[in-house]
C-alpha cells in the first residue's frame, strides 16, 4: 500500500478500506505485527517524560513509579483494543450492519495509531505542542472509525454509521481517559 492511499483512510470510505476487507491476514497477526508495538510507544514515551520533565506541569510527579505506569498503560491498551473489536461488532449487529470479527478487529487495530502516533509529542515538554497532536489525533482516530464502519459494515445510511462511530468512540474515549488517568493517579 502508498502513503498516499492511507493517508486518505480517514477520510474516504473507498480508500484502502475495501482493499483490507479483502486481505485474507490473521487477526493474530495484525495483532503482534502492529499492535503489539505500536502500543509499547506510548508508555515508553510515558516513562521518558516521567524521569525527564515530570515535575515541569505537576509539582510531585518526579516521585512516581514510572516503569509501573507504563506497564499498566500498556496492558491497558492491549486489553482495550481487544474490548472494541468486540464493540464494534456488537453495535454494527445492533444497527443491522454486518460486519465480521475479523473486520471488526481490523478496525479497532487501525483506529488508535493516530493516538499512538502522538504519543511522540512526549519527546518535547511542549504542553501546547501535545495538546495539539492529541487534538489532531482524536480526530483522526474518529474519522478512522468512521470512514472504517461505513466501509466495513454493510450500513447504508451515513447516520447509521455515525450513531456507531458516536458510541464506538465514545466508548474509546472513556477507556483512554482511564488510562491517561494512571499518570496522575498515585500508584
Amino acid at each position: 500500500m502508498k502513503f498516499t492511499a492511507i493517508s486518505r483512510m480517514p477520510f474516504s470510505a473507498k480508500a484502502v478500506w475495501p482493499e483490507l476487507a479483502r486481505v485474507d491476514a490473521q487477526v493474530v497477526r495484525l495483532f503482534f505485527l502492529q499492535v503489539v508495538p505500536l502500543s509499547l510507544l506510548p508508555p515508553a514515551m510515558i516513562y521518558l517524560a516521567g524521569h525527564h520533565y515530570s515535575d515541569t506541569f505537576v509539582q510531585g510527579l518526579e516521585s512516581r513509579s514510572w516503569g509501573s505506569i507504563a506497564s499498566i498503560f500498556f496492558l491497558g491498551e492491549i486489553l482495550s483494543v481487544g474490548l472494541m473489536g468486540w464493540l464494534i461488532h456488537q453495535a454494527a449487529r445492533h444497527w443491522h450492519g454486518s460486519i465480521s470479527y475479523r473486520n471488526a478487529y481490523l478496525l479497532a487495530t487501525i483506529a488508535p495509531i493516530p493516538l499512538w502516533l502522538s504519543s511522540l509529542g512526549l519527546v518535547t515538554e511542549s504542553l501546547a505542542l501535545n495538546i495539539l497532536f492529541s487534538v489532531i489525533a482524536l480526530c483522526l482516530s474518529c474519522a478512522l472509525v468512521y470512514q472504517g464502519v461505513r466501509a466495513l459494515c454493510t450500513i447504508k445510511e451515513d447516520v447509521e454509521a455515525a450513531a456507531i462511530t458516536q458510541l464506538v468512540f465514545g466508548a474509546g474515549m472513556l477507556l483512554w481517559g482511564m488510562l491517561l488517568s494512571l499518570v496522575l493517579l498515585p500508584i
